[in-house]
């Protein structure tokens, strides 16, 4: 299957790396160092947990240009660089997208492809289950190769189904199909700000949680918050059990998060600086839109942020 994944940090890394294994004719565009690292090198991928490097080549290309046509295009890039792509993709004749990351407004960009592609556009989202970063010359991954992506149609059974099930067929990652990606979008929001908000210093360089009590109860309070927001919106919290483990097993919750501020993983699960401003520009505006109070939101700005 002739497949292109639209972004090389990563995640889009690792998801070419498993299509790549799974048999498929895959493409990655990248550019500049990246672009020569991977058609020098291949995708070079350093398994944490695995203890083991793997080395596979790619075609690589620095362009999607009109003519080009894929039968699977992942759109595999941060939130706040979407809008940059979305013409180009309304531009090429492809009909199958999968646009994979955080996401605050899935059905603005759907809607966009709609009024502005040339072809009829078939599109799902998801959201890759898995982490790493970017050392040197290689990724480092967790839950790459065997890992899981969580995908959806915004409006019913995605209409491409049987071709992402042939392209996963001969691999070990995992398509978990969501009746409503969106609000697993949303949900999945809240717990990425509620970590990465006070994980940055004035330089914007991520730094480990402060870690002290204070900031993780109203860390634990923040994301109570974030969860009435997305209900008052009319929105369900997927998977329920984020918003019941904040809200009946706090003392839980307390202990997990001072267990990850004493770890060194929260370096492989970061986002960046600019990802986590655009998606705090967001639920910022979904606060004004609720009217729903949010105490330790406002605390943790306060005392711990620079957004």
């Amino acid at each position: 299957m002739n497949i292109l994944v639209y972004g090389a940090g990563v995640l889009g890394s690792q998801l070419a790396q498993v299509l790549v294994r799974g048999g498929n004719d895959v493409t990655i565009l990248a550019r500049g160092k990246r672009a020569e690292e991977l058609e020098r090198d291949g995708i070079v991928i350093r398994h944490v947990f695995q203890l083991k490097t793997t080395v596979d080549p790619v075609r690589v290309t620095r362009t999607l240009e009109e003519k080009d046509e894929y039968d699977l295009i992942f759109v595999v890039m941060k939130y706040n660089d979407f809008p940059s792509v979305l013409p180009i993709l309304a531009a090429n004749q492809s009909r199958n997208l999968v646009i994979v990351g955080n996401n605050a407004d899935a059905r603005s960009m759907q809607i966009f492809l709609a009024e502005n592609s040339k072809v009829e556009k078939r599109i799902a989202f998801g959201f890759q289950v898995s982490g790493g970063r970017r050392q040197e010359d290689r990724m480092l991954s967790i839950g790459g190769a065997s890992g899981q992506m969580v995908i959806g149609g915004l409006d019913g059974e995605i209409a491409f189904k049987s071709i992402l099930g042939q392209a996963f067929e001969k691999t070990k990652y995992k398509l978990n199909y969501l009746d409503d990606i969106d609000a697993w979008l949303k949900s999945h929001i809240v717990p990425i700000l509620m970590l990465n908000a006070v994980s940055f210093n004035e330089k914007r360089e991520m730094i480990k949680l402060d870690g002290s009590r204070k900031q993780i109860q109203h860390m634990i309070g923040a994301m109570d918050e974030g969860f009435s927001v997305l209900e008052a919106m009319g929105i369900t919290i997927i998977p329920e059990i984020q918003a019941k483990l904040i809200r009946k097993h706090q003392r839980m919750f307390y202990l997990l998060l001072k267990i990850y501020s004493m770890l060194p993983i929260y370096k492989l699960v970061a986002g960046s600086f600019g990802e986590i401003e655009a998606l705090n520009n967001a639920f910022t505006e979904w606060k004004k839109a609720t009217g729903v109070s949010t105490p330790h939101w406002e605390i943790l700005k306060r005392d711990y942020s620079i957004l």
